[in-house]
């Protein structure tokens, strides 16, 4: 998850914060058009944005060094902009650079959507600090506020045979855009001191829709061959962190069931033994959400409760397992969905309430196997405790250390 890399006008210390108001004032979206060498296009979050982004980006960028792209309910810092340019133009190898993005939690009201803010708010943060300490090399120059260099977007779209930026038929289409400016040879980064405030989803629907969407999206990009006009490249180097990332939800789904279900079988035999040991994979996992909720720029009381306090993560945890699950499961099905259409759908309240699909499975699992566990004898219970126990210590120990190694690294000054 490293050292940093091009050279900018800006000073080379992460340590140092650009100017910037505690009081987290809301201003306006920072405007590129300012700039004489800087075109700008604002889109709405509609599921048609993409094509309006990239149609206008495309016009405005004519005789301009560089082009944003700002969704529109993005808040930015007043000079993001002079930040993200400066750094831009100042390497001709950087195609694109993207902000800090966070939510800000001072309007929402109510509990569950206060919930849903925190753990998204956690979410960007532990996403923005692994690609700041990856070198600063960006895996999705976010739409949301990026700067693009018209070269990198011109040689992106003549090597894809595209005539815009971003493609129409992509459910990530910041992402495929961000790997085909890396495949054309230019870096893509994060600044360490441009901010924006972007939109964050306050209901179970609306989180649950664009996470399937986004996540879908990614596998379809990270899986061997040809989906549609999407071509999977598997072993792009800006598709690293999601290879990691699937493979530690895939890992956290698998502890978290496997421990219940034995847990369950132990009690049911009178064969459970405690062991203190086993406080110390939440105790490890508690420490580094505190660590990283300091991390943040504006870090609230409501963030280091959501770290702190083992039930609030645990419970988003779950929620982004439900995700991971309904989004492989829609991938490998190949069924045929507009997710941008379910999203924006969710967002106004609509929709089925298929986020609660993987509880009701894996309420239907459990009581599966426990009718299936009264049924064997005692030797066959035995024997599953003696091999479970031992094979789901094996992994929870490689998970701890991996947590620890991300506790103990030195984060080098920024703040997210």
């Amino acid at each position: 998850m490293s050292s940093t890399s091009s050279s900018t006008t800006r000073p080379t210390t992460p340590r140092r914060s650009p100017p910037s108001t505690r009081d987290r004032t809301r201003s306006r979206p920072s405007s590129a058009s300012s700039s004489p060498r800087c075109s700008s296009t604002t889109s709405a979050r509609t599921p048609t944005r993409r094509w309006a982004r990239s149609t206008t980006a495309t016009r405005s960028s004519k005789g301009a060094t560089s082009s944003s792209g700002v969704d529109g309910d993005t808040i930015a810092h007043p000079k993001a902009v002079e930040y993200l340019e400066t750094e831009a133009v100042s390497d001709s190898r950087i195609g694109g650079i993207s902000a800090i993005f966070t939510i800000d939690d001072r309007p929402i009201k109510g509990l569950l959507a206060k919930f849903l803010i925190a753990g998204q708010r956690t979410q960007f943060a532990a996403f923005n600090l692994q690609n700041l300490l990856r070198g600063r090399n960006m895996a999705v120059l976010g739409g949301q506020f990026s700067i693009f260099s018209t070269n990198a977007l011109r040689d992106a779209m003549k090597a894809n045979h595209q005539v815009t930026p971003w493609v129409k038929d992509s459910e990530v289409e910041d992402s495929l855009l961000s790997l085909q400016i890396k495949s054309a040879g230019y870096l893509t980064k994060i600044s360490p001191y441009a901010r924006a405030n972007v939109g964050g989803m306050t209901t179970l629907k609306g989180y649950d829709a664009q996470q399937v969407k986004w996540t879908y999206g990614a596998i379809e990009l990270m899986w061997p061959g040809q989906r549609g006009d999407t071509k999977g490249q598997p072993f792009h180097p800006n598709l690293r962190l999601r290879w990691f990332e699937n493979f530690g939800m895939l890992t956290n789904l698998f502890v978290r069931v496997a421990f219940i279900i034995l847990l369950a079988g132990s009690l049911s035999i009178n064969a459970f033994v405690f062991s203190p040991l086993w406080l110390i994979p939440p105790l490890v996992a508690v420490m580094l959400n505190v660590r990283i909720a300091m991390t943040m720029k504006y870090c609230d009381q409501r963030d280091i409760l959501f770290a702190a306090l083992v039930f609030p993560a645990e419970l988003f945890m779950w929620v982004r397992l439900g995700h991971f699950l309904r989004s492989w499961s829609r991938f490998l099905s190949r069924k045929k969905v507009d997710n941008w259409a379910m999203q924006a759908k969710a967002e106004k309240g609509g929709g089925a309430g298929g986020h609660w699909v993987p509880l009701v499975l894996l309420v239907a699992v459990l009581i599966a196997m426990a009718v299936i566990w009264n049924m064997l004898g005692p030797v066959a219970q035995s024997s599953i405790l003696w091999v479970g126990w031992p094979i789901v210590g094996v992994v929870t120990v490689l998970q701890t250390v991996l947590m620890f190694s991300k506790l103990i690294r030195r984060y080098q000054g920024y703040k997210v």
